[in-house]
């Protein structure tokens, strides 16, 4: 499980408005950080209502998405390895990189 990859995670069960069910989710923590068993994720969802923070993702055979969707980056986490059900690609960079700047936006991380 590396940097990049997208896999498809269970998020059950989930408390509130967490996300839920199995879904795809983006692995962004850096390959070289963490000694725990766990990885930091963004959820890959449908979303109706587009805000700052949905990152835009178009199916390709290289990321392993079947339908248009959004990285969320509101709903980043730490997760367990055993959450992780099946790897189905890897973003690109370019894909990459747009998620980094949400997660730059949600986390207040400009100077």
């Amino acid at each position: 499980m590396k940097h990049g990859e997208v896999w498809q995670v269970d998020f059950a069960p989930a408390v509130g408005q967490e996300i839920k069910k199995q879904r795809p989710a983006i692995i962004v923590n850096h390959n070289a950080v963490g000694s725990l068993n766990l990885k930091i994720v963004v959820p890959i969802s449908e979303v109706n209502k587009p805000s700052t923070w949905h990152i835009p993702l178009s199916p390709s055979t290289s990321n392993g998405l079947t339908k248009n969707c959004h990285a969320d980056c509101f709903q980043i986490k730490s997760i367990s390895h055993d959450r992780f059900i099946q790897k189905l690609g890897k973003l690109s960079e370019l894909e990459m990189d747009e998620v980094k700047l949400g997660l730059v936006l949600v986390l207040d991380l400009v100077q």
